[in-house]
């Protein structure tokens, strides 16, 4: 019993039911990078029947649909209040939300003195801005005083920024995790570490980020665990899940990295669950509005999964979805409330899955496949019996 979960964070197919709820109605992520990169071709995702579950007006010719099918396709929607990536991968796991986390313009007074006392800090900041233009405001001050950034974002997240050289990653990661503890009773998704370096006069963010999550309830990789099987982390995997149902972790930096991370796991596993999350389209790409960048993401992740798909034999499982949109032709800077596709390699099935009514039927699917004593009390499995 061997699976695969890839997460390609923010790849959403269009808006939700609900997204004007959100004043998401018109994104889609997926569809207008392709509207705007015309000469984008994935061929590996087309094969898993990637046209199928697009908007007809996006697919770029009819001959995308002669395509070998591979798997099972379909799209997935967003029971849970929310659009961050802790809930829809809670919600993938088999954790619905039905109160959002909370989100702040301004942290209150009480959280961030609580927090300035026990580590001994004093923040500038405390408002709502991109993480790149954050630098740009208050970078300078940041290196001149020694005091650390604090800002937060539409999401629901506490960021702290700090120079490498100014405030070393060990003690910025200690800050962090203060920070978590006094979060937890304002409902705050993820207290997120940004450190950053100053190159060529400018201030960069490195790659040394760190998400601190909110604990979230029993999920299905806790049930999987205890069950006897490895459940390991690529990626950022284990910080959304406060290390909770992860027996083993391996930290990405990027997409590329995650891939490989991929490659060399799936050779020496034999059983247990492989779960990676590919964060570059949504922090690099889908948050900076960049198309082209995004498009060239898609088309590299395309590459590295054709070779990859001739090592799923037919009883192993792969699910390769997303977890929300980030439309980078959209307003704003924020994710975007959409569905998410999902394809479903195993035991050499086609089939048309339809649109599944929350993201937590790939739990219920991975309890039925581990044989679960109990199976997965929400959600329904989309494996074929």
């Amino acid at each position: 019993m061997r699976a695969l979960l890839i997460v390609l964070d923010s790849v959403g197919i269009g808006h939700a039911p609900d997204a004007e709820k959100y004043g998401d109605e018109g994104a889609n992520t997926l569809g207008h990078i392709f509207s705007r990169c015309r000469d984008t071709w994935l061929p590996n995702l087309c094969a898993l029947g990637l046209p199928k579950v697009l908007d007809e007006k996006y697919s770029w010719t009819r001959k995308t649909f002669a395509l070998p099918h591979l798997a099972s396709f379909g799209k997935m929607e967003e029971r849970s209040a929310g659009k961050d990536t802790t809930t829809g991968h809670w919600e993938i796991a088999g954790v619905i939300l039905d109160e959002p986390f909370s989100v702040f313009l301004r942290f209150p007074y009480e959280l961030v003195d609580a927090i300035e006392r026990e580590a001994g800090v004093k923040f500038i900041g405390n408002y709502a801005c991109s993480g790149t233009t954050i630098l740009e405001q208050l970078g300078a001050e940041h290196v001149r005083t020694g005091h650390p950034i604090l800002y937060t974002s539409a999401d629901s997240v506490l960021q702290i920024a700090a120079h490498e050289k100014i405030v070393p990653l060990d003690r910025l990661y200690q800050i962090c995790q203060i920070a978590r503890r006094q979060a937890d009773r304002f409902r705050i998704g993820r207290v997120i570490a940004r450190p950053f370096i100053d190159s060529d006069g400018k201030f960069i963010r490195t790659a040394n980020r760190h998400d601190f999550s909110y604990k979230p309830p029993r999920t299905v990789l806790n049930a999987i665990a205890e069950a006897g099987f490895p459940t390991i982390g690529v990626g950022k995997i284990s910080d959304i899940f406060a290390g909770e149902g992860i027996t083993e972790s391996h930290p990405a930096k990027s997409n590329r990295q995650g891939m490989g991370c991929i490659d060399k796991l799936w050779s020496t596993t034999d059983r247990g669950l492989i779960f990676c999350n590919l964060v570059d389209f949504d922090m690099i790409y889908g948050h900076r509005r960049d198309v082209t960048g995004y498009a060239m993401a898609l088309s590299e992740f395309d590459e590295w999964l054709g070779p990859f798909i001739d090592k799923i034999a037919p009883e192993d499982l792969m699910i390769i979805t997303a977890d929300h949109g980030n439309d980078p032709t959209f307003r704003g800077t924020d994710h975007t409330r959409e569905q998410v596709p999902l394809f479903v390699m195993h035991n050499r099935q086609d089939r048309d899955l339809g649109t599944r009514s929350t993201y937590a039927d790939i739990a219920a699917s991975l309890a039925e496949f581990f044989q679960l004593s109990e199976g997965w009390p929400v959600g329904a499995s989309f494996l074929c019996k």
